[in-house]
Order: structure tokens, then sequence, then C-alpha cells
């Protein structure tokens, strides 16, 4: 636990500053009292998820009715999701992870399909009006400032628009830079609990070994589009990890993306991510927020290389569009023969969400020699199930419009659509469709298109 002692002697507190720690610390239980039937509370998302303070609040759904938490995906268990609670808490989604899927599919949690770009938006806007924030931060340093973090981009505009602010402190939060700080006159309450930071490993172990084969042809494919000083939007997963892979060839590429994972290491400290060619924050990684592992929060803890900033800025489209050869990498559940992308659910099953996809594709495709690209597996289910299809499922939701999309990249290769007609984008795409689905997919767009 990071006591007052230890603050004061390890980071020279001030004696001013301590005695205003002091003041706000509680435990998790007293700090949760202040929480009412019938609000709303906006939870810090991710790997950040103040685990302590969503348990203490839990432990008081004897006391309260109708509290809704406003949240992104949210790594670890949610508690206050299990069974029996639903009278006591409701869950609203902007994206939804895999904790929370079942609750939104049969109905006990709801999701709100919106760019990632405009979360923050709906509460700095008074769309939605949060009563109180759950935060996790760094200690706070000798001026008083906490940073948030691994998570900083749907958070921060939130946290600081709520009446109540209520942060864990915990020593195992990294301390990232940028527009990433809280002083401790804006926070309400103070619960310090030190437990290690949560974890997503880039790649899930489950994934075969055809799988990975597959993931790594696309890596080396999105590659071939990448030049040097190109600055880059990649996520979690194994297609960002691969394409990472093929990147050690290339020079001065740049970084301005939603968010990161641990396969941006190796690039930096070879030089090969520098920002040295960047045309916006010019030697700065620019992020929201980062989903990974301990390695990639060491690397990150006052780095000054790396620069965290909240989502409505990160995601304009406009800020984004500033970077010179700006390459979005983005992936999809399915696309269509016309080049409509569908990214956020299975036919009428919730899977995820809009997220930062479309934020980013116009970003880039504005961008002076921007490049907009969709990246996905051929097929799934063991090569029995086709991703790239004549139609979207029914009731599939198009995040990415056939009008945005630029290039399309799976294992078998690049099917570049702008500009193209919709015969030509068909031929394009059954080019790289799986071998198994070529027919099927020729007999459709004859039929269809009258190719």
């Amino acid at each position: 636990m990071v006591t007052q002692n230890e603050l004061l002697s390890k980071q020279s507190i001030p004696t001013n500053i301590l005695r205003l720690y002091n003041n706000k610390l509680v435990t998790a239980d007293e700090a949760v009292k202040v929480i009412k039937s019938g609000d709303n509370i906006v939870v810090q998302p991710g790997c950040a998820c103040p685990m302590e303070i969503v348990r203490a609040m839990v432990r008081r759904k004897d006391e309260l009715e109708n509290v809704t938490l406003f949240h992104i995906l949210i790594v670890g268990d949610l508690p206050y999701l299990h069974p029996g609670m639903e009278k006591h808490f409701k869950h609203k989604a902007f994206f939804i992870g895999a904790n929370s899927r079942a609750a939104v599919n049969n109905g006990t949690a709801e999701f709100i399909p919106i760019f990632l770009s405009e979360v923050p938006l709906l509460f700095k806007n008074n769309v939605i009006k949060s009563d109180v924030a759950f935060i996790h931060v760094s200690p706070p340093d000798e001026h008083g400032f906490c940073s948030y973090g691994v998570d900083v981009g749907t958070i921060k505009t939130p946290a600081e628009r709520s009446k109540v602010i209520i942060a864990q402190v915990n020593k195992y939060m990294p301390r990232t830079l940028g527009d990433s700080f809280i002083h401790l006159n804006k926070i309400t309450y103070l619960v310090e609990h030190d437990e290690p930071i949560y974890e997503l490993p880039q790649v899930d172990p489950n994934t075969s070994k055809e799988e990975l084969e597959a993931f790594d042809k696309i890596g080396e494919n999105v590659a071939t589009l990448i030049e040097d000083g190109s600055t880059l939007q990649m996520g979690i997963g194994a297609i960002p990890d691969s394409v990472m892979k093929y990147l050690k060839g290339k020079k001065d590429l740049g970084v301005h993306t939603e968010m990161f994972s641990d396969g941006i290491i190796e690039l930096v400290e070879n030089g090969i991510i520098n920002g040295e060619k960047k045309t916006l924050h010019k030697g700065k990684i620019i992020a929201g927020f980062v989903l990974g592992t301990k390695r990639i929060y060491d690397f990150i803890n006052n780095n000054p290389i790396f620069e965290f900033h909240p989502q409505e800025y990160v995601n304009d489209p406009f800020v984004i569009a500033k970077n010179n050869k700006m390459v979005a990498i983005n992936s999809a559940i399915e696309v269509d023969l016309t080049g409509q992308v569908c990214a956020d659910s299975i036919g009428t099953k919730l899977y995820s969400g809009i997220g930062g996809q479309v934020d980013f594709i116009r970003g880039a495709a504005r961008a002076e020699g921007g490049k907009p690209i969709i990246a996905l597996p051929s097929t799934t289910k063991n090569n029995t199930i086709s991703r790239i299809v004549p139609t979207l499922k029914t009731g599939a939701g198009v995040v990415t419009s056939r009008g945005d999309v630029h290039y399309v990249v799976t294992e078998f290769g690049i099917a570049e659509l702008h500009g193209k007609s919709i015969q030509e984008r068909a031929r394009a795409l059954i080019n790289i469709a799986h071998p198994n689905f070529r027919e099927e997919l020729e007999r459709y767009a004859r039929e269809t298109f009258h190719i």
C-alpha cells in the first residue's frame, strides 16, 4: 500500500500536498457510500478499471437500485453483471467486451453505438450526465498531480465533468505523460489499494497454427502498403502484431493511434518508430490508452516519447488527417462484395462496437498520402465460413460504408476499392477471398452485378 510516509520519502511530496492527500483518504467502502439509487457512474475502462472501488460498490448492492454504469470494454471480471444484480445495476456499453457480451445480448445490459471520438463528448455536452466517476491513478507527484496511467482516452473528460470523483491510487499504475493528469484538488475521495494492473496479451493463446499463419501473411501484405515516414494507427491482436514483424526494414515511422500494445516496444527500441517524419507531434507517439502486459506498462512509465490524450482529440478525423502518410489498420467481421464493412455484430448478435474504426479510416483518407486499410482473415471456423461475403448477414451493422473503404487485405492479397465500380470491387474482393468460396462469390457477382 502507498502510505503517506512512502509518498513523502520516495517522492519528496511537500507537506501541503501530503496534507491535501491525507484529507481525502478513505476506504473503498467509505467512498462508495456517496452513491445513491438512480445515479449514473462513469468507469475508467480497459486494463485500468479501479476494481477495488467496483467491488466495494457491489458490496452495497442491497442498498442500491437502478445505478447505471457507463464505459467502453473492461478487461477482467465485472461483478455488477453477475446474475442477481439486474435490479441493482445497469450497464450501458459504448463498446462490448467479452465480459458484457452475453448480458448485452440477453437484455440485462445495453449497447450505445457511437464513434469513439464522440464518447467523451456525450459527457462534455451533457447528453449523459455523470454523478460519480471511478478512476484509477498513479500516486501524486510533488505538485499534486496523479496520472490516469494506461487509460486516458474515454475517462478524463467524463470524470472531470462528474459531481464526485473517487480515485483508486495504485503504486503499480504507470505515470504516463501528456494530457493525462488530474490534480488532487479535483478528486473527492482517494482510496489506496495496490494491485497489479490487469493484462491483456496480444494474441489469444487458443489461436490455431493455421490462423497464425494467415495472420502472418496478412501482416506481410499490409506491410507492403506502409512507406518509410508513415504514421501508423494499429490496435491489439494477431494482425497488428504480425504487421509489426514486417516493419523492421522500414525507417522513420510514427504513431498516432487510439491504442497500442506490447508489439510497439521493439520498433521503438530499434529506432524504427521515432516520429522524426511526423507532421503533427513530431517525435511523439500519440495514443489514448494501452491494452497490454506489464512489459508495456513498464516501458511507458515516465517515458517522454509517449503522449496520452483524451479520445476526442486522438480520434478526431480532422486531427488524424494532419499526419501525412497516415496509415490506419482496422479489422472486420465480414466485408461484402460492394465493400461494406461489418465490424460490430454477427448478424443481429451484438459483438463489439463501432470503436475508432471510422474515425481513423476517414482521417487517413483525408491525410496527404494516407492509406485506410481493412485487414481480416479470409475465413473463420476452420475455413468453413467466408468473411468475404455476397451480402452482409441479416441484421449486421455497417460500421464502415462502402464509400469509406480504400484497401481490403486478407492473406490472399490486397483489394484496392477506392474509385472502383461495384463490378470492379466485386472482382477485386473475390480475388482475395479464400479459394474454397470464390466460385460461390463469382456466381453471385454474375447474377447480381452482371459481371
